[in-house]
């Protein structure tokens, strides 16, 4: 009940979530959920997509996961969705590079290969 997942009970290999009941309450996006994830060494879902579904994330465990694991990504969820909303904003918290300008990073991307600064 806390990221409900709006388009039906029956998942693949994926689901998506909805943070909108979150956002709405408390102030939190789908984006801050998914950079505090990072904070508990789970990759970040996709957010924001399909564009059908307000505060989406898209959750894709791979099939080789256990069910320990999932059950971690769960309670990580359930922590995360407690925590201090003014904490999350800044989240994540234990990586090297915290929240990048991504807009500017899409819209200006710096590519290269070899002999980068």
């Amino acid at each position: 009940d806390v990221l409900p997942v709006p388009n039906g009970e029956h998942c693949m290999h994926e689901f998506v979530a909805s943070a909108r009941q979150l956002k709405e309450e408390r102030g939190i996006t789908a984006m801050d959920i998914a950079k505090r994830l990072l904070d508990y060494g789970f990759h970040a879902p996709t957010v924001y997509f399909p564009l059908v579904v307000a505060e989406a994330m898209m959750m894709e465990p791979t099939e080789t996961e256990s069910l320990e694991t999932l059950d971690a990504f769960v309670d990580a969820l359930l922590t995360i969705a407690g925590e201090d909303p003014d904490f999350l904003h800044e989240a994540p918290h234990t990586t090297p590079i915290r929240r990048p300008d991504e807009v500017s990073a899409a819209r200006n991307p710096i590519l290269c290969w070899n002999g980068c600064e």
